[in-house]
């Protein structure tokens, strides 16, 4: 039985519908932070494959609730909330598959990614193998017919979870203006555990601390937390 992981990313979402099988599973991790428009997407796209999409988490509800109880937000081994809600999650349902679907499209760098893959786990990359990138996946959405998430239409680079630590000083500008409650949010808990996501040859920014004109705003990219990313596993 083949497994298919789908992050609710028009990368993930292009890549399960080229891998599905008459037996299959596709899964998503669900945490609290996601937009709102995750469950429409989840629902065009189960349409689309003719089959549901399962939702499983772990002990934490989402970034947020990672940092609050670790006391770390980010920093040179990586973010936490990574292992926490992906790694940890994928490990706990991975065994007994014969092989796994991952998104990663056609790009130097997510090549570069697919190849630290361990072999045994049999993994497929459909988005390699066909030569498609980002851009033709949404392409893809689009002409199937599925409205794209609302973070891509906010210009946001990945449909992450709102308030990624990962995301630079644009990105977080970007929250403030987008996602008010969330930018306060986290400025308030870093501050409770005396850790901010943020950091410059100066050193340290707090969110609360931060001039709102700092960060490119016309490119809020931010790192794509895969279902392998960083190193989380050298201090979880």
């Amino acid at each position: 039985m083949r497994i298919l992981w789908f992050s609710c990313g028009a990368t993930s979402a292009v890549a399960c519908k080229l891998a599905l099988t008459d037996n299959c599973r596709i899964v998503y991790f669900h945490i609290d932070s996601a937009h709102p428009d995750n469950d429409r997407f989840i629902k065009d796209c189960e349409k689309w494959y003719g089959q549901k999409i399962e939702r499983v988490s772990g002990k934490y509800r989402d970034q947020f609730d990672v940092v609050s109880k670790t006391k770390y937000v980010n920093g040179a081994k990586g973010a936490r909330c990574t292992g926490e809600l992906k790694r940890k999650v994928r490990e706990a349902v991975q065994e007994g598959y014969t092989s796994q679907v991952f998104g990663f499209e056609f790009e130097p760098h997510e090549i570069e990614r697919s190849e630290r893959i361990p072999k045994e786990l049999n993994p497929i990359f459909p988005l390699i193998e066909e030569r498609l990138t980002k851009e033709n996946c949404l392409g893809i959405l689009l002409r199937a017919g599925i409205q794209l998430p609302t973070m891509y239409k906010l210009g946001y680079g990945n449909n992450n979870c709102i308030g990624c630590v990962k995301g630079g000083i644009g990105y977080w500008n970007k929250i403030r203006v987008d996602f008010p409650d969330e930018f306060e949010r986290m400025a308030k808990l870093e501050r409770e555990v005396g850790r901010s996501c943020l950091k410059d040859a100066k050193g340290l920014i707090y969110l609360d601390e931060l001039d709102p004109g700092r960060g490119n705003m016309s490119e809020p990219l931010v790192p794509d937390c895969g279902f392998f990313c960083g190193d989380t596993q050298e201090y979880i």
